[in-house]
């Protein structure tokens, strides 16, 4: 469970402090309130919990319920209710909804519309298939850990389209490496190329942030999440030129491609330089300060980023 949920958590740093999309309620996820807090108000049949991760408050529940179960175990991270880093994962769930990353992209059904069922989550969504193995196994594993209680039993339940989403620890266990591999294949292609590149790009991102120990609490989470991209990109979209998207929004995708396309050229010898220079508890600070420089500051130069990060890991 660690590296799935570990990537998630560190993938919010990529973004910049002016609001744009919108992330919370009443500063917490999206109709956090309205999810279910106890274990019990899940479905269940025959004594097995069954709940529905194809819908947006039972998969919302899923996290609710990881928060409470593992927060007496959060101390080391604060005094705060809202210090756990489990909450990135949340609200990155509650953007997706919001900017409608849920919503079946081919357009073939009205599943996460606001004029069909908004509440649904696609099963042709490719941010809902990457959310999938970020919230339901998480909280399988929490089950299996004992986390929710003794013998607790649960199944996930299937909709038309998911047949081949695994639904119980065992399935997940077993078949999660071949789903992932077969899943990027398949979702991907129903985006335009500019959403595609981002979603690429947006994962490479984990790589800068995880070597710098980000702690992803739901106040920092916040603070470099709420500009990324508001809606799916569409062919033609082409940051910062993007005119329905903000000058924050435009920036943040400006310097993921940026950074994608630099360590590709490089042949990986960017990350490496990076991992290389956070040796440190001093130089992972410094890296975290330099990461926030680099993607909420517009007028910070590429160049500088680079020549600091070639002088940082030759001092380790």
């Amino acid at each position: 469970m660690l590296r799935p949920l570990a990537l998630c958590l560190l993938l919010v740093c990529a973004a910049s402090l002016t609001s744009s999309a919108v992330v919370t309620e009443n500063g917490l996820p999206i109709l956090w309130l309205q999810s279910s807090g106890q274990l019990t108000d899940l479905p269940i049949q025959d004594g097995v919990l069954t709940p529905d991760p194809w819908q947006y408050l039972q998969r919302m529940s899923l996290y609710r319920l990881i928060v409470a179960a593992t927060d007496p175990f959060m101390g080391s991270m604060g005094t705060n209710a809202t210090d756990s880093p489990i909450w990135g994962l949340p609200l990155q769930l509650g953007w997706m909804q919001t900017s409608g990353r849920l919503v079946d992209p081919t357009g073939a059904t009205t599943c996460g519309m606001q004029t069909g069922d908004p509440m649904c989550i696609s099963t042709q969504s490719w941010w809902a298939c990457v959310n999938y193995f970020l919230s339901v196994l998480p909280f399988l594993s929490a089950v299996q850990q004992g986390f929710m209680g003794e013998a607790v039993l649960v199944k996930m339940k299937v909709p038309a389209g998911g047949e081949d989403y695994c639904t119980t620890y065992a399935d997940c266990l077993a078949l999660y490496p071949e789903q992932m591999a077969s899943w990027d294949a398949f979702y991907q292609s129903n985006y335009s190329s500019p959403e595609v590149a981002f979603a690429n790009s947006w994962l490479d991102s984990a790589q800068y942030v995880a070597a710098t120990h980000f702690q992803s609490n739901i106040e920092r989470t916040l603070m470099f999440m709420t500009p990324l991209p508001s809606r799916v990109l569409k062919k033609g979209d082409r940051a910062p030129y993007i005119a329905d998207l903000s000058k924050e929004e435009n920036h943040t995708l400006s310097t993921f491609s940026w950074m994608k396309s630099i360590n590709s050229l490089l042949g990986g010898t960017l990350t490496r330089l990076w991992r290389r220079a956070m040796c440190s508890a001093s130089t992972r600070e410094r890296g975290r300060a330099l990461m926030e420089q680099l993607l909420l500051e517009q007028g910070f130069a590429a160049t500088t980023f680079l020549s600091i990060i070639a002088k940082m890991s030759s001092s380790c």
